[in-house]
């Protein structure tokens, strides 16, 4: 009777101790235990740029001074908080592949048979006690699909972080280059109002000297009135544009003092069909191989499950009446007669045949949208170099003859107002014909993976 009451002792201590063991020493994950925090900054997924943690994101540090598209872009992508949602759902991917590693638990079982029945059971006389411990063991490669199928998902969480990454690269450096044409033509409204007020001050002089009528004076006070309507409307685009720069990174304020760059600088433009043949480097078109892999993965774990799974079990079994104690063991084997899971399989077969026409369909989307960047960046290029060479100098070299011309009484105000107006008109399409250039810039290297000049190395993928 002892030995008996020993060997249950035995068996119910050996369950508790295998409840109770500590999870690092059973390489479980609970879902009490926080992830290990990693230092601001740090990428959280080694190879595949991941930005800083959203956590450390919300102390990114406001830019003041001159703000290069460089400083830019950092701020940007350390910054927003789209992004940010973006990389917990790539950090999530290796806490899901320990997941998939783990085997399942052992099941601890007491049953009590023959009690409470008619004489002489009434009593628990005859009470049968069965104390059994029983695990599930996973056959044909169960564990091994899971992990795969897990690891396939975190690359395309990954490729999916690349692109939304890129987008807000894209969004920043348009936005900085809008910032950079609206300071542009706030500083061509400055210079227009104050030509504006020279020539008036000259008109009134002329006026006041008998030598021109004063209707001359009064279209050219409109005229001046007119031109800083224009310059408080520049200063006004300027200041949206300023916030919608800074909105970039969350922040409502901008305390930059101003954007610093090269608007008018323009590089020659690649031929079509060489960004065409870049255009693999695009997230949206390179994660697809992450996708069909994790629809393959799918499909394999799906092949597993056909494969029934084995329950065993052992324990010991107490006889009351008898005074006696006995083992028992047993397994239970599900016989696969009807469900083969044959319809998952064909699923999944199907799903990796859509995959691939997506794959197909999405390249043909980013070509169409390479065909639209690509017209409007050598639009773009072609106007502003036309502008910059042949109708620039014309018109510089116009208003100032017609300025000088009627300082000395050789041509009428009309004269000076259309040399000037023609002067505006010129140099602000110059400012938009290079902004067009440049947000077009920010588009094909959005569509190609990369700078216009060289290609960038595609992500290593496992």
């Amino acid at each position: 009777m002892k030995k008996a009451r020993l060997s249950l002792a035995a068996i119910a201590g050996a369950t508790v101790f295998l409840w109770a063991v500590p999870p690092h020493a059973r390489g479980a994950n609970p879902d009490t235990e926080r992830p290990a925090r990693q230092d601001a900054g740090a990428p959280a997924t080694a190879g595949h740029g991941l930005a800083a943690s959203p956590a450390s994101s919300a102390g990114v540090r406001e830019p003041s001074g001159e703000l290069t598209l460089r400083q830019a872009l950092e701020v940007g992508l350390a910054g927003n908080l789209d992004l940010a949602a973006f990389s917990w759902e790539a950090r999530s991917g290796d806490p899901r592949i320990q997941q998939a590693g783990l085997i399942p638990n052992p099941e601890l079982g007491i049953e009590f048979e023959n009690f409470l029945g008619s004489e002489p059971s009434r009593k628990f006389e005859t009470l049968e006690t069965t104390l059994s411990i029983s695990q599930l063991v996973e056959l044909g490669g169960k564990r091994a699909a899971r992990i795969r199928l897990a690891s396939s998902e975190k690359e395309v969480s990954i490729w999916d972080y690349e692109a939304k990454r890129a987008d807000v690269a894209a969004e920043v450096a348009k936005s900085f280059v809008e910032v950079l044409s609206a300071q542009e033509r706030s500083a061509l409204a400055v210079e227009m109002a104050r030509l504006a007020k020279e020539v008036l001050d000259v008109v009134s002089a002329r006026v006041t000297a008998g030598k021109i009528s004063p209707v001359e004076e009064t279209k050219a006070s409109v005229a001046w009135s007119i031109s800083r309507i224009d310059l408080e409307r520049a200063n006004l685009a300027l200041e949206g544009a300023r916030k919608r720069l800074a909105a970039t990174w969350g922040s409502a304020k901008p305390m930059f003092s101003k954007a610093v760059g090269q608007l008018d600088r323009l590089t020659p433009i690649p031929p079509r069909e060489v960004l065409a043949d870049r255009i693999s480097l695009n997230p949206d078109v390179a994660r697809w191989a992450a996708e069909i892999e994790q629809r393959k993965a799918v499909l394999a774990q799906d092949r597993a499950e056909r494969i029934p799974n084995v329950t065993i079990s052992a324990g010991i079994r107490r006889f009351r009446e008898a005074e006696d104690t006995t083992f028992v063991a047993g397994a239970t084997i599900p016989l696969p007669l009807f469900n083969r899971n044959q319809g998952k399989i064909l699923e999944s077969q199907y799903r990796i045949s859509k995959a691939e026409s997506e794959r197909a369909a999405a390249g043909n989307r980013v070509l169409a949208a390479l065909s639209d960047a690509y017209q409007a960046l050598a639009a773009g290029y072609v106007e502003a170099t036309t502008l910059k060479a042949a109708v620039l100098p014309g018109a510089q070299s116009a208003f100032e003859a017609t300025s000088e011309g009627f300082r000395q009484g050789k041509f009428g105000y009309l004269d000076v107002l259309d040399a000037q107006r023609t002067l505006f008109e010129a140099t602000g399409r110059y400012v938009e014909a290079l902004a067009a250039y440049h947000k077009a810039v920010a588009d094909t290297e959005r569509l190609v993976g990369g700078e216009l000049g060289e290609p960038v190395k595609s992500i290593e993928t496992k």
